[in-house]
């Protein structure tokens, strides 16, 4: 959730953590390909192409990136950032820090964008079609969605993120294999 941070009332606060060499070739939600050696960071729903601050908490370091993938897929982790973001923060040894994170240039207007809230990845469809089914009986719009060996389980489908919130606070209540839903940018 946002909260005012010393960078700002627009900014985002929390804990980033960063993805690598392991990742390098492949594939982000964006499509372009994954390279840990340049200066881009994964965000849950900002619009790809979006430029931001990320700043370490407590310090003066701060690195400016280019949003080109979706994620973090951790509950508690704000924003996933390459290897070298990382590193220029002094975030690649702990693995994971505080930063505040601030939008500097915004990515030229997409289309309209959907939100959803994630339930689950799962590499197991079964397991996928299992959590579908249970939230099928709550909820209207349920969807999966296969991402390479991935299972994605989402429910709802709106234009407004705010109604997107509400829905993944209900899912969260729903119970407790659901306590870790959030909210994210749909890719047409």
């Amino acid at each position: 959730m946002a909260q005012e941070s010393p960078s700002g009332p627009s900014a985002e606060e929390g804990l980033a953590s960063w993805y690598g060499p392991s990742f390098d070739g492949l594939r982000s939600a964006s499509g372009e390909v994954f390279d840990s050696g340049q200066l881009t960071a994964a965000h849950r729903t900002l619009p790809f192409g979006t430029k931001v601050r990320v700043r370490k908490v407590g310090t003066d370091a701060s690195i400016v990136v280019r949003i080109n993938d979706r994620g973090p897929f951790v509950e508690s982790r704000i924003i996933d950032l390459s290897y070298a973001a990382a590193r220029q923060l002094g975030g690649t040894d702990p693995g994971v820090i505080r930063v505040a994170v601030e939008v500097v240039e915004k990515a030229p207007l997409p289309p309209p964008s959907l939100f959803a809230v994630r339930v689950g990845t799962f590499r197991n469809p079964d397991n996928a079609r299992r959590t579908r089914d249970l939230m099928q009986a709550k909820f209207d719009q349920v969807s999966v969605q296969r991402d390479g060996e991935f299972w994605r389980v989402l429910v709802g489908n709106t234009l407004d993120q705010a109604e997107a919130e509400s829905i993944a606070s209900t899912v969260r209540q729903s119970g407790p294999a659901y306590r870790s839903a959030y909210v994210v940018r749909v890719e047409q």
